[in-house]
């Protein structure tokens, strides 16, 4: 069973964020933040929405490089490089270390290759899945648990992804991320497909 989490939905748009409230309005242990990531309070972690080479430069990853330093983009591609032979699959993600005991974490999930749209895609629920699974596995094997997510609009940025459908396709992996299923067939795989696809 998943270990309980909060999200913080994180973004200075109000039309994002009222995309966020209506697709999350019946789960549970999430807060929707209207405002700049420069702001948010300390929390345990906070997802990237970047891409494959860990190429922190633009959007969020920079707001996220601006407060954590150069060191952290390089740690990203050296794990990129090491891990992954210096590309990192969309559909996967890692954890990262900060140094900093009021931001501890980061989570590196890109939503795609190289900056580009991706709208019309699953993307988006491929890379929140993906780092909600990060974050599962970091609190199944580790004493130092993230409780507090802050998450970004993932993918509606350079990937030109409409603000209800950012909000749909995160919706559906944390949904996913609190109900696995019991039993694996056919039925629970067609009925995961027709609730992901956009």
């Amino acid at each position: 069973m998943p270990l309980p989490i909060t999200l913080w939905l994180v973004n200075p748009d109000s039309a994002m964020c009222d995309a966020w409230r209506e697709a999350f309005i019946d789960l549970p242990n999430v807060r929707v933040v209207e405002g700049m990531y420069q702001s948010l309070e300390p929390h345990d972690c906070f997802v990237t929405a970047g891409n494959s080479f860990g190429i922190m430069t633009a959007g969020i990853d920079a707001a996220v490089i601006e407060r954590h330093g150069l060191g952290l983009m390089k740690r990203v591609q050296e794990r990129i490089r090491n891990e992954y032979l210096g590309e990192q699959p969309i559909g996967t993600a890692f954890i990262e270390g900060t140094g900093q005991p009021d931001y501890r974490y980061i989570v590196h999930a890109p939503t795609m290759r190289t900056p580009g749209v991706i709208a019309g895609t699953d993307k988006v629920y491929i890379a929140t899945w993906a780092s909600l699974l990060a974050i599962y596995r970091h609190n199944v094997e580790t004493s130092d648990e993230i409780c507090t997510v802050g998450f970004p609009a993932m993918g509606a940025g350079f990937g030109g992804v409409p603000y209800k459908e950012v909000a749909r396709q995160m919706a559906t992996a944390y949904k996913h991320y609190l109900h696995p299923p019991h039993r694996m067939d056919w039925d629970m795989v067609i009925r995961r497909e027709k609730a992901i696809l956009p």
